[in-house]
């Protein structure tokens, strides 16, 4: 199409063919005439355009400081400026008292517990912090004990799914099964308004999966690592699950990534660091994407860290990781094909790892059944 048929189109369909392509392409047409850059950054268009990580929701527990309890937002590439999100979520009710647990595709799941020093949760909170819309969730007999997790993808649907991992000690009263074995998975639909699970979905299984795992959304399947290098993939339609097994080389598995579209799995070693990836999910087949050595990932000035660090995140466009390191939690970015380094900011030196989700915003207003 020449560049005087594409100034025939009106915004509305060019705002629409825009919002087809991918997050970088975006980025390049807001360089191409003044009109591109103003119908792509205007309100009434943006909520269509792709976006992009911007920083990361934090919240850390320590026991030595007052307040104890403390939530804050890091901009992961404009450093220096102030948090591109207010982390306060104070557009929430009670919002004081709520604790982050989880995010996916613009979408916070919080909780609100009964007091300070309980884990006993009075109901959940699904908002989303751009447009400040939210919805309440009830909770069920097991959402004090459950590993909980939320489930959104606005490309198909305005609605979520919460799914909570309950095991066996909190799903059986005779003490049947394995503690930390998945007994079960309750899955709360927005559309239904109702909490559901398979009978004997988990029955003869024997899937744990660490505490505070990390998961990806992706193709209707909530996936997560489990213990015994498995990848779990539960379709939150039917209720369903799989098995995907990871890399043979890995020993230890806890995170799973989504960039360029594709599932990722970083291995921390003994010298090196190694992203895989899922090229087709149909196939089961890891294909090694990257090795990355210790001395490449941190220099001499920085290889105390070798032993001490975790990947928080991979980069939804770009090939950059982000990682938190030493005993300050330092937050620092690898980008991996010019192989440069960037400190972004110490998190704080407490008792237990910082929790850091990822946040990509999301402009669309409706968010099912919300205030």
């Amino acid at each position: 199409m020449t560049g005087g048929s594409m100034d025939r189109l009106t915004d509305d369909i060019l705002a629409d063919i825009i919002s087809r392509v991918p997050y970088k392409s975006t980025c390049c047409y807001k360089c191409v005439s003044t009109r591109y850059r103003d119908l792509i950054t205007h309100p009434d268009h943006r909520a269509k355009m792709p976006q992009s990580l911007v920083g990361f929701f934090c919240e850390s527990d320590d026991m030595a400081r007052f307040p104890r309890k403390a939530r804050y937002f890091i901009n992961a590439l404009a450093q220096g400026c102030p948090p591109l999100v207010d982390p306060s979520l104070s557009f929430l009710p009670k919002h004081k008292n709520l604790h982050i647990l989880d995010g996916c595709n613009g979408l916070l799941l919080c909780c609100l517990r009964k007091g300070t020093h309980t884990d006993e949760i009075l109901h959940y909170v699904v908002c989303n912090p751009s447009t400040e819309k939210w919805v309440v969730v009830p909770t069920t007999d097991w959402s004090s004990s459950a590993e909980v997790y939320l489930a959104f993808d606005p490309a198909v649907s305005s609605h979520f799914h919460v799914c909570e991992l309950v095991d066996c000690d909190a799903w059986h009263d005779d003490d049947t099964g394995i503690i930390g074995d998945i007994a079960a998975v309750v899955i709360y639909s927005s559309k239904t308004g109702v909490w559901s699970h398979k009978a004997n979905a988990w029955s003869g299984s024997s899937i744990t999966i660490p505490s505070g795992a990390k998961s990806v959304f992706f193709r209707g399947e909530l996936h997560l690592c489990a213990y015994d290098n498995q990848l779990i993939a539960i379709d939150v339609e039917e209720n369903d699950w799989k098995v995907i097994p990871l890399p043979a080389t890995v020993t230890v598995s806890y995170d799973i990534y989504l960039s360029h579209g594709q599932l990722h799995f970083a291995h921390i070693g003994f010298s090196e660091l190694s992203i895989w990836v899922l090229e087709d999910p149909s196939s089961e087949i890891w294909t090694l994407k990257r090795n990355i050595s210790h001395l490449q990932l941190f220099g001499t000035e920085y290889s105390a860290y070798a032993g001490d660090y975790s990947v928080i995140s991979i980069h939804p466009e770009d090939n950059l990781i982000f990682i938190v390191v030493g005993h300050m939690q330092t937050l620092m970015s690898y980008e991996m094909d010019s192989m440069k380094r960037r400190i972004i900011r110490p998190l704080g030196s407490v008792s237990n790892r910082v929790r850091c989700i990822p946040y990509v915003p999301l402009f669309l207003e409706s968010l099912a059944d919300g205030h």
